[in-house]
């Protein structure tokens, strides 16, 4: 959240020059303050697992949250039970006609299969289409955001020899950047992903600025300059074990696996994994929630104007 002090308090350049965010009496007289709706459209398999993950990093700032969880109605979900799909969820159909201000659109195991080939891809679309005029800002994750990037832009997804595996470090390219506000320089995130998109795509694509990279795992972070498009290619909300137990799975299924990379101390997957990404997890999620949503998001959403015209909160 922003801190409220003198226009012409001498510290008020400063931090300024730091990316803090400050604002003025003026501004924060204006603010009017309500829950935010978040959809949370949950791609992933372990639905509960995925649901926990991300409503744990999405409830850790002071603005008041409404969450509405979604699933995709063309495809039949094995490993959820369907009462807590009945119970908890809602499909696109139910929420078509209402407006959100943000919107969340998990990863998926599906990164090695054509676009086209993966079976709820046309409802994908439909909601991706949606969100244009119907969500302020939308986060893809990991399948995603490739996905994302594909649909809005025409970005390729290339195959990597094997498995981008494990936990590794990125750079900040401009400390400026809201959604980087308060990051260190450098900061680790999970990658799990066959799949990948390459900086050399996304150079050029007007209004698209890639935001975090990584030397061994590639784009981590881009987004459109407005704040409503954010593609993030990697894991950051996995817990401790969710590594772990993709790694045991495929152990078990005899499927050829590394060890993931920068994950289990000495390598030795008998050891328990340090918890090393949780910080910068946290921060990006309300980074989000504060400046691509909180502060861009009419008051009223049936003013909300998908060409961009809507007046900042600050």
């Amino acid at each position: 959240m922003p801190v409220n002090i003198p226009h012409d308090l001498p510290a008020r350049s400063v931090l300024e020059q730091e990316n803090i965010f400050v604002m003025s009496d003026l501004q924060a007289v204006h603010q009017d303050i309500r829950p935010l709706r978040i959809a949370l459209l949950n791609l992933m398999p372990t639905k509960i697992q995925t649901e926990t993950q991300l409503l744990r990093l999405l409830s850790n700032s002071p603005l008041q949250v409404e969450i509405t969880l979604l699933h995709m109605d063309t495809h039949e979900s094995k490993n959820t039970p369907q009462d807590h799909l009945e119970t908890f969820y809602k499909t696109f159909g139910d929420v078509k006609n209402q407006n959100f201000d943000g919107l969340v659109i998990t990863g998926a195991p599906v990164e090695q299969l054509k676009f086209e080939d993966v079976d709820y891809w046309g409802e994908l679309v439909k909601v991706m289409e949606w969100a244009k005029t119907h969500v302020f800002s939308t986060m893809h994750v990991c399948w995603a955001a490739q996905a994302g990037l594909h649909w809005h832009f025409g970005v390729p997804k290339h195959g990597l020899g094997k498995k981008m595996f494990g936990i590794f470090p990125h750079r900040v390219l401009d400390e400026r950047e809201a959604l980087l506000r308060g990051f260190d320089e450098v900061f680790l995130a999970p990658h799990s992903r066959h799949t990948e998109v390459r900086r050399e795509d996304l150079q050029g694509i007007p209004g698209l600025k890639i935001l975090a990279e990584s030397e061994e795992a590639g784009v981590l972070l881009a987004a459109t300059s407005d704040g409503r498009l954010v593609f993030l290619t990697g894991h950051p909300e996995y817990d401790r074990l969710t590594l772990k137990s993709e790694y045991d799975r495929d152990i078990e299924r005899g499927l050829s696996i590394e060890v993931p990379r920068n994950y289990f101390p000495e390598d030795n997957p008998s050891k328990e994994p340090p918890l090393t990404w949780r910080s910068h997890a946290h921060l990006l999620y309300a980074n989000w929630l504060n400046y691509c949503v909180y502060q861009r998001t009419p008051f009223d959403l049936e003013t909300f104007r998908p060409s961009g015209e809507d007046a900042e909160r600050s």
